[in-house]
């Protein structure tokens, strides 16, 4: 008689099991007769009639229990002890919902020993992963602006400073900073940098056609020593250009028309490294109906002007850089990933922490926020069927190159442009595990025993799932050898777009005419727009246990060691900056696409 030790444990916020949980181990020479508990953790006992030899996987059945209702159960890990004293680790960390049997295979170096027989057979069909995100994290943001009374008041704000209203509770240094400094021409252009989209600056090396700034309209800002086109050729002058909102439909919120436009925004670094406004035209066809606006107009004609190209900023940031590139592309590696990859493939156990709730969050995005009736519609000027173009330009345009941020920085000249802390962090977090890719280096070799499904590969080469194609395939090179900087990139590129999303909201916090104000959401619309940030888990934090080889465990220590003097280095910059630059501060990010 062999006696297999069984150790099952399970997350704390399962509550009471009710159900009855079978197990069943498997091996090449047998199985082991069921075994049922109804505890939550305990350690059993699985007689056999002799020993099975190496546990290729195990079979966790659960069957309803008397006449007690059925319930989900989340279970962690189980471990398996052999009479010969080997120990086999089964990971699991999701729910398991109804009554049904869930084969879960050994996540260690034995798995990978039986060949493609295991890794073909046990892939996870259930999306979902990991356990679910409760829309309550928000909810309680709402309830402040309900009770404050800003969600029953549809009309205009009378002054700026009734604003910070939204924020008594959420107030913090940054906030009080951009209150002082919101209006600044300096303000302005360090946000283009280091602001809640710090993707769309571009060197700008000869005028637009569509953009006819003369020297003499910017003498006044360059000063005497130089010209417009000593600047352009010396690579001072930069530019953001808004030509995806042109022909976006709008909708109306509180019976108001809404309107966007599509700017042109010249700027110059000035030799302090100051980035600065120099131009802005606010369509993209010049003439009489759209002038050049310029620092010397008047002080509230310029504000204005500034605040619509900040208005088309949270437009395109909201649908390019945070709906399209870090939700719904990350959503193509979570489904497939979950779908299609065995629990026991190596590529499933480094993406499925960078893939957690992924998902989730996305169905909460279409059942609250771009739903029929949903924030979008109640909010914001586009609406969802304005949404739905814009995200279908900005997918069109979308290149591979923009989501590799080394390439992105390279591409839009902005490599040698100071104080650009957006790009200064994020080229060390992007380089952090050198050593992981030496690891990643032996998943071709793996390949023989751990097959990838065609689907993962359609998926990875080019589609959108649910949205079509992109303007530029993903690399066939990546999809053959999951080139680790690459890849990592598609799972966790979502920190970089959510920069400075506090400071956006509290951006116009100050007292301004009424001309001005009416320009803003009503009461009622910008309370919706105020949602927290909940991070859940920050970078590198990895307190599931997918891997369990001694190898993979040091190379994980080594990403945490190299976050760790990130975060001092970054510390240690911003004890010299009036305003601290924390959005690429690895405690800040979060480890998945969870936002």
């Amino acid at each position: 008689m062999a006696i297999y030790k069984v150790q099952v444990a399970t997350a704390r916020l399962t509550g009471l099991q009710f159900d009855t949980i079978f197990i069943t181990l498997v091996a090449a020479t047998g199985k082991a007769p069921s075994m049922c508990w109804r505890i939550r953790v305990r350690e059993y006992k699985v007689p056999s009639k002799r020993a099975l030899g190496p546990i290729l996987l195990i079979r966790l059945h659960k069957e309803p229990y008397s006449f007690f209702p059925e319930n989900m159960w989340y279970c962690n890990t189980v471990r398996v002890t052999s009479p010969e004293g080997n120990t086999y680790c089964f990971p699991c960390y999701r729910w398991i919902q109804g009554y049904r049997t869930v084969e879960l295979a050994e996540s260690t170096e034995g798995c990978e020993a039986q060949g493609a027989a295991c890794g073909s057979r046990h892939r996870a069909h259930a999306v979902g992963g990991s356990c679910s995100l409760s829309p309550a994290l928000c909810a309680h943001r709402l309830l402040e602006c309900k009770v404050k009374g800003f969600l029953d008041r549809p009309y205009s704000w009378e002054k700026l400073s009734d604003i910070p209203k939204l924020f008594w509770f959420y107030g913090n240094r940054v906030s009080e900073y951009v209150t002082k400094h919101w209006q600044e021409d300096a303000f302005f252009g360090y946000q283009y940098l280091n602001g809640f989209n710090p993707v769309l600056i571009r060197k700008c090396t000869a005028l637009p056609e569509n953009f006819p700034v003369t020297q003499e309209m910017v003498a006044g800002s360059l000063g005497e020593s130089t010209s417009l086109q000593e600047e352009l050729q010396r690579g001072s002058i930069y530019i953001a250009d808004y030509k995806l909102l042109e022909d976006i439909p709008t909708t109306k919120v509180n019976g108001h028309q809404q309107y966007i436009a599509a700017p042109l925004c010249l700027l110059h670094q000035k030799p302090s490294g100051e980035v600065v406004p120099l131009a802005i035209q606010l369509s993209q066809h010049p003439g009489p109906d759209s002038p050049i606006f310029l620092p010397s107009d008047s002080e509230w004609l310029w504000t204005l002007a500034k605040t619509w190209v900040r208005n088309s900023e949270f437009h395109l940031h909201e649908v390019t850089s945070h709906l399209l590139r870090a939700h719904l592309l990350a959503e193509v590696f979570a489904v497939a990933t979950q779908r299609q990859l065995p629990m026991c493939h190596p590529l499933y156990k480094l993406l499925i922490p960078h893939v957690r709730f992924s998902i989730h969050i996305d169905v909460l995005a279409r059942t609250f926020l771009i739903s029929p009736g949903g924030v979008f519609d109640r909010a914001i000027a586009t609406g969802r069927r304005g949404l739905a173009v814009l995200l279908r330009k900005a997918l069109e345009n979308l290149t591979y190159r923009t989501l590799c941020l080394p390439d992105d920085i390279q591409e839009r000249g902005v490599a040698s442009l100071r104080n650009y802390y957006y790009r200064d962090d994020g080229l060390k977090i992007w380089a952090a595990p050198p050593s992981l890719r030496l690891f990643l280096e032996v998943l071709p070799l793996l390949a023989p025993l751990h097959p990838l499904p065609p689907s993962l590969f359609t998926c990875l080469k080019g589609k959108l799932w649910g949205h079509g194609p992109l303007a530029s395939p993903v690399p066939a090179t990546l999809v053959q050898t999951f080139h680790p900087a690459r890849l990592r990139t598609l799972n966790l590129r979502h920190f970089f777009n959510c920069s400075g999303c506090p400071a956006a909201i509290v951006n116009l916090i100050h007292n301004a005419p009424k001309s001005l104000m009416r320009m803003f959401s009503d009461f009622d619309a910008s309370a919706f727009t105020t949602l927290p940030i909940p991070f859940q888990r920050p970078l590198g934090t990895y307190p599931d246990e997918h891997f369990t080889e001694h190898g993979p465990k040091q190379l994980m220590a080594a990403f945490q060691d190299r976050l760790a003097e990130i975060s001092q280095e970054i510390e240690e910059r911003n004890r010299s900056l009036s305003l601290s630059y924390n959005y690429m501060y690895p405690p800040n990010i979060e480890n998945s696409t969870a936002i």
